[in-house]
């Protein structure tokens, strides 16, 4: 079985460098509250900066979940992450089964960059692949994301 990468792109009114920045080291600023797995209320969304970083979520009674890690580093040009999250949205401790998600960073101008979103290899997933690209593939997932995100860097 495979499945076809989900990609979006927007082009966001600021620098390279501060897209690259908003995207990860604000990552806790336009990620929504309501986007976590979690038994609680979610307290804060962190992305390591480095490679072998965690991605992950925090709740209010200070519990952490792993969503994946960072697989590349490249500031301000690109990150890459890997998905842990099966279609049941619980997570898969096995990095084997986990897709990955690639942002790239593309200066247009000197305010103006294209963000290039791609999540791919949901047959890692096993049978609940399709589930996951359903998921982030529709309202609420990748495209909903890069807006918040794209409100944010331009602010």
């Amino acid at each position: 079985m495979t499945l076809e990468p989900i990609r979006k792109s927007i082009t966001v009114a600021c620098s390279r460098e501060h897209a690259f920045k908003t995207y990860t080291a604000a990552f806790d600023s336009w990620w929504p509250r309501q986007h976590h797995i979690g038994a609680g209320e979610l307290a804060e969304a962190v992305l390591e900066p480095k490679e072998g970083g965690r991605w992950y979520e925090r709740t209010v009674d200070g519990a952490e979940c792993e969503w994946g890690e960072v697989l590349v580093w490249e500031p301000p040009a690109r990150v890459v992450l890997s998905w842990r999250i099966d279609g049941d949205w619980r997570i898969d401790p096995d990095p084997a089964n986990a897709s990955e998600i690639e942002v790239r960073f593309i200066e247009e101008g000197p305010r103006s960059t294209r963000v290039e979103l791609e999540h791919r290899n949901f047959e890692r997933h096993g049978e609940t692949g399709p589930k996951v690209r359903e998921g982030v593939s529709g309202e609420g997932g990748h495209g909903a994301l890069l807006k918040l995100f794209a409100e944010k860097a331009a602010a």
